[in-house]
């Protein structure tokens, strides 16, 4: 039996990856990542992620993550398992107390949910686009605070000065 939180984790990046327009196409796509789950246990897994619909790009309604600010999805997507094992960090650069964090295509929602659930006390929020995230730092706090709590959750993470 696989782990919620694995189960969560591909949730999270096949929503972010893919345009699925119903709970029957998210079942088969957790199906085809080797996760057999139910449709109460799907939207119970709704609820915990606030998932939410929204227009895609071409007008049909698809499955978001709160902090999607761009419905913008992976031309060719990848199985989520092989997402999950490919680190999705690129870059990271700051100006005065704002940041910008540079992924692969999308991995920002994901990467930004777990800065946020993350409680990295250097950090007030984030905004997640598809490839980019924008961070609001606090005052008073130097990149490598950041970088170093950002370090635990965004593996390989080094800031360009």
């Amino acid at each position: 039996m696989k782990l919620k939180s694995d189960r969560i984790e591909t949730l999270k990046m096949l929503i972010s990856s893919k345009e699925l327009g119903s709970q029957d196409e998210v079942l088969a796509a957790l199906a085809q990542e080797g996760f057999a789950v139910t449709q109460a246990t799907l939207s119970r897994d709704f609820k915990q992620l606030k998932v939410a619909k929204a227009a895609s790009m071409n007008g049909r309604y698809v499955y978001v993550l709160p902090n999607e600010t761009m419905y913008k999805r992976v031309p060719t997507p990848r199985m989520a398992s092989e997402m999950l094992r490919i680190p999705g960090y690129r870059s990271i650069n700051f100006s005065g107390n704002m940041g910008v964090i540079r992924t692969r295509p999308g991995y920002a929602s994901s990467i930004a949910y777990n800065i946020d659930n993350g409680h990295i006390d250097e950090i007030l929020g984030t905004i997640a686009g598809d490839d980019t995230i924008f961070i609001v730092i606090k005052e008073g706090v130097t990149q490598d605070q950041v970088i170093k709590g950002l370090s635990s959750i965004v593996p390989g993470m080094e800031a360009e000065f």
